[in-house]
């Protein structure tokens, strides 16, 4: 009996149709330093997810945010020690749909980003919380969630 293991590469496309009425008590309960404690998905043993088209999912376990309510900037940082370190400014906003709206600035400005990536808040508290992202894995959507834990 021989064990086959496979894997399968998968990547969340991002979304332009979205609502901007900013939920602002969701951001300002965001806001400050926060740090990604683990990153979930079925068949996350088999199948790999490349996080918004930067790295490995798990490259983004331990990574660092910090989110700025008032202004809707940030930067993130990767620093797994497996996987290339990364910095960058980002811009976001939570809209009263609960969808978190995320660009990835690099060097570029805001405004002349034109794409995004968009996924659901959940489970938020002063302590913690998820960012949910729905992925398209051999035709069927999985959630891939991004668990958050408040940096004192």
């Amino acid at each position: 009996m021989s064990l086959v293991s496979f894997l399968i590469f998968s990547c969340k496309s991002s979304n332009s149709a979205t609502s901007t009425k900013i939920d602002s008590k969701s951001q300002t309960e965001i806001k400050g330093n926060w740090k990604i404690s683990s990153v979930n998905y079925p068949g996350s043993d088999v199948i790999k997810v490349t996080s918004f088209d930067l790295a490995d999912s798990k490259c983004f376990i331990g990574s660092t945010w910090k989110f700025i309510s008032m202004s809707n900037k940030g930067n993130m940082s990767l620093n797994s020690p497996n996987c290339t370190a990364y910095s960058t400014p980002i811009t976001w906003f939570i809209n009263k749909e609960g969808e978190f709206i995320l660009k990835i600035l690099d060097d570029a400005k805001a405004k002349t980003v034109k794409s995004g990536y968009v996924l659901r808040v959940a489970n938020q508290n002063a302590n913690s919380f998820q960012l949910v992202d729905k992925i398209n894995v051999a035709g069927k959507l999985t959630d891939v969630v991004y668990q958050f834990e408040k940096v004192n």
